[in-house]
Parts: C-alpha cells; structure tokens; sequence
C-alpha cells in the first residue's frame, strides 16, 4: 500500500505527523506532498525539522491567490503527482484549499480517498471552510470521524456507516508526543521575558474576522480590556495576513499587545500550555487548549468543535469586545478539570491500521482522460 499524505499549511503538519510516524513505525509506503498553501516548504520546513518528518516528497509552492486562483493551482499540480507516481490512497486532513484540491483531484482520478478530522461542522456556510470539509466528507471513501459528535453528523447526512471510522483527533498524538520533547528548551520564556502563568496568548486569523475592519476592530479593543482587566503581557505570534489587514485599515495596535512574529510548534506549544488564557478563532487552538487545560475563549460565535464547548475548556464569545471580556473572566476563574474529548493518544495509528485493513493495491484504480 502506498499512501499520498497531502497537507499545505502548519496545522496539516501538525496532525498529520502521527500518521506519518505510524507509516515509518509500520514500515508503510507513503509521500508527503505539500502545496504550499499558508508558507513556502522552506518555510516550513522547521516544523518537518522539530517534529523529525522526513522532507516532502513534493512540493507545488502554489503561494496565496483567491481561493478560486489557489485551489486550481492545487488541483492541477496534484492531478499530475497523482497520474506520475500512483497511490493506493490519498489522505487529507481537515478544511483547507488542500484539502478540497486533494479530495478533487483524488475522486476525478478514482484513487481512494480519506479525510482525517472528518464530521466536523459549523453550519456556517459563510465560512470557506465549512464548504471545503462538507465535500470533502462528501467526496471520501473513507471517513476517520474524531469523536461520536462528528460520526453523527456524517449519519445525519447520508454517508454509510460502513465507511466511517471513529478514530480520536490526530491532535492528541501531536500534543502528547511533542510537549515533553519542547519542554527541553523553555528558552522561549526568557527570551521574552514572561513567566509561566502571567500572560495572555493571541491567535487571530480567519477570513470572516480579519478581512472584516469592523470584526477586526473588535477584537483588537477586546484584546485590550482582556489585558486591562488581568494586567497581565498579552502575545500575539501575528499571521502574515492580519498584520497585513491591521495596517491596511488603519488600526491601533492596543498598548498592551506584543506582537510576535510566527513561532515554531514547539515554541508556540509552551508558551500555550503555560497561559492564564489564550483568545482564538483558531479550530486547532480550541483543540490543544482543552488537551492541555489551558482556559479557552473562542472570538467567533460558532464553531466545528463544539466538543470543547461541552467539555468546559472552551467559550464561544463571538467578536464582541464586552462578550470576550466576559468570557475570560468566565474562564479564568473555572477549574481546570474538564475530560479532553478527543481520544487518548492513538489516532494516527488507527488511520494506518484501518487502511491496511481495507486497502487492496491489486485493485488500484486511476481514471484517466
């Protein structure tokens, strides 16, 4: 068998390193191909370096552009990979550009496809990747659900029980298989001057949020009560995209924000799992705060992992300056004794098990034109 990890963008690093590792520990071929949707390969490769992945067997560096523009870009790039070199399977993870030109290009060509994180929503098709994961999950053959909830939604739209597996979110093997190896060099915490435990942590970078002055706007004043409020360092490891829309709007950055430029993985992990609280429209960041305890206020007022939600670790504030005040206050003061919902560790493993078991590569398959 031979498996096509496609990913494009940090996050698809992260959560497809342990299926990667279970791949190399099961003596399963595979290629890594990276469109280069977020960053260049270069650019991340300290990522591919920290988390000891081998290189990537291609590389598209199809760059930013319209979602039309960039998806294309993907799809052509992949057809060819797809058509050159065959696989058995090709795996996707998640809501991305990559992951709808991979599923694309996977059922155009007829090579069996699975989506990691599958099931997941937001019922917010406003939201470009509300569309990406439903066809995605429409386009698979093999669905790997990370929790009952995601399981349930795919029943709820007709895909066959027979094709979905609930296998926990890769996510719990990245965070439990990386934390300790970060924590040997917590250098990160000088070098900023912070300790454990007194500061603030920052993500912002979804496309309703920042590319909208007036949402953006709000969380920049939110922000600033938040730090006001707590009088605490308030970090943000700014995305290339938002700095560029703060300054194409003309906003104020609040006194009391530190921007950072982007961390590595390990780097951003500690600094996370030591927070007071961390302020995110980020779905991943939802995830690793309640593996990890951390007090979760999300700045969007709906969300595909509503797990969190339930859980206690995690809530949802919208943009709202006032209503993300009031929600770290909420989650500062709640004890840190929620379950992580999302499995114990083993995800990635069971993705490569549940494909060996079912893949033929007698029976390989490729359409072509």
């Amino acid at each position: 068998m031979k498996i096509a990890v496609i990913l494009g963008t940090r996050p698809e690093i992260v959560k497809m390193s342990p299926v990667v590792r279970s791949c190399l520990e099961r003596s399963v071929d595979f290629s890594i191909i990276h469109t280069g949707q977020h960053y260049s390969y270069e650019m991340d490769r300290i990522f591919f370096c920290e988390l000891e992945l081998p290189d990537a067997t291609y590389n598209l560096e199809v760059g930013s552009g319209t979602h039309g523009a960039q998806t294309a870009r993907m799809l052509t790039g992949l057809e060819q990979i797809l058509l050159e070199d065959p696989h058995d399977v090709v795996l996707v993870q998640g809501d991305t550009n990559t992951v709808l030109a991979g599923a694309l290009a996977a059922a155009k060509l007829g090579v069996p496809l699975g989506h990691v994180e599958a099931g997941l929503r937001s019922y917010d098709r406003s939201m470009p990747e509300e569309i990406n994961r439903v066809v995605a999950d429409h386009l698979s053959d093999f669905l790997f659900a990370p929790t009952e909830m995601a399981a349930h939604n795919l029943r709820k739209e007709g895909r066959p029980d027979s094709g979905i597996f609930v296998t926990g979110n890769t996510v719990v093997d990245a965070v439990l298989q990386n934390i300790s190896l970060a924590a040997e060099d917590e250098s990160i915490f000088s070098r900023l001057g912070i300790e454990k435990g007194e500061y603030i942590l920052v993500t912002a970078h979804r496309q309703e949020n920042v590319d909208r002055q007036e949402n953006l706007s709000d969380i920049l004043k939110g922000i600033e009560l938040v730090g006001n409020e707590f009088g605490v360092t308030v970090l943000y490891p700014i995305h290339p995209r938002t700095k560029k829309m703060i300054e194409r709007f003309n906003l104020r950055i609040p006194d009391n924000l530190r921007l950072l430029e982007p961390l590595g993985y390990f780097e951003f992990l500690l600094l996370e799992a030591s927070a007071q609280l961390v302020l995110t429209d980020s779905g991943g960041i939802q995830e690793e705060c309640c593996i990890l305890k951390t007090p979760c206020v999300t700045m969007r007022k709906n969300t595909e992992r509503p797990e969190t939600v339930v859980a206690g670790g995690n809530i949802l504030a919208g943009t709202d300056p006032e209503a993300i005040l009031s929600a770290a206050r909420t989650m500062v003061l709640r004890p840190r004794t929620w379950e992580n919902p999302f499995g114990d560790g083993r995800s990635g493993d069971r993705i490569v098990r549940h494909l060996k078991e079912i893949i033929d590569p007698t029976k390989r398959r490729i359409h072509y034109c």
